[in-house]
């Protein structure tokens, strides 16, 4: 079985294509299941004030969900929709992420960090908030954030783990040990509330050049039995599942032989099988 459980479309103002025409991209390159997992609507910023294409507006949720479980029924026998969220943690925000999680039948959510207040890290536009910062600093706090989003219970699949990465920004090699300590927390984290992760190919193609989480994360994460889902975080369908062949390798190497599947919210295991 072929999957990939990270795509994003038009919606979200900032990829390109349809719902329908990543469905029927997946049809035609042999997916099994594909995974619609668009961002969550802004909450804590006013779009009209902030940068703008970074999430779909509240009122296309709805229609998003819509077309997604029609999507499911239409091409039901050809491939396997799942109806997801990208749904972003926001410290101090969770009463207002808990209402979107809840008020929709997803079959799985991702949480994914991407904001530190009013920082998007993940976004290029905003690379010049790194000028002058503590660089370690920045990992530590991001790293709590991913901690607490583990911990509150939303989320199905932890995103991109260590996405603060993708610009190349990374602290000091004398200060590896400390970096390590916190990617373990993490780890941890994730461990203790029993939620998996994803291997997100689209590092390969960014500045760190390297998938989210790094292969010394994944070894950890195998050790502490952690199940992994893969994702190629396309926002084109022409880039769907891109290098998603090689992440499978790579947790086929360290020792994953299973990759985790969401409906309705249920975790189901389906083989991984060497390329």
């Amino acid at each position: 079985m072929l999957i990939d459980y990270h795509t994003h479309h038009v919606r979200c103002g900032h990829a390109v294509g349809e719902l329908e025409e990543y469905v029927q991209r997946g049809i035609e390159i042999g997916l099994s299941q594909i995974g619609l997992s668009d961002h969550m609507p802004l909450l804590h910023v006013n779009p009209a004030e902030y940068y703008p294409e970074m999430a779909m507006p509240m009122e296309e949720l709805s229609r998003y969900v819509e077309e997604c479980f029609s999507l499911k029924a239409k091409y039901l026998g050809q491939i396997d929709v799942r109806v997801g969220l990208e749904g972003d943690y926001i410290e101090g925000w969770e009463p207002e992420i808990q209402r979107i999680v809840e008020a929709y039948p997803w079959d799985y959510v991702i949480g994914s960090v991407h904001f530190l207040g009013e920082w998007d890290i993940s976004d290029f536009r905003q690379t010049h908030n790194w000028e002058g910062k503590d660089i370690l600093a920045v990992y530590t706090q991001y790293y709590d954030a991913v901690q607490k989003a583990a911990k509150t219970g939303f989320y199905d699949i932890m995103g991109h783990l260590d996405v603060i990465k993708r610009f190349g920004y990374k602290p000091q090699p004398e200060q590896d040990s400390e970096l390590l300590a916190l990617e373990q927390a993490a780890l941890e984290a994730v461990k203790s509330a029993g939620v998996a992760m994803e291997l997100n190919a689209s590092g390969l193609s960014k500045a760190c050049a390297e998938m989210f989480p790094s292969r010394r994360m994944l070894e950890r994460a195998f050790q502490l039995g952690i199940p992994l889902t893969v994702g190629s975080d396309a926002h084109d369908p022409k880039k769907l599942s891109e290098n998603l062949d090689q992440a499978r390798k790579t947790l086929y190497e360290v020792g994953f032989r299973e990759l985790v599947t969401f409906e309705n919210r249920r975790r189901t295991m389906i083989p991984l099988a060497a390329e």
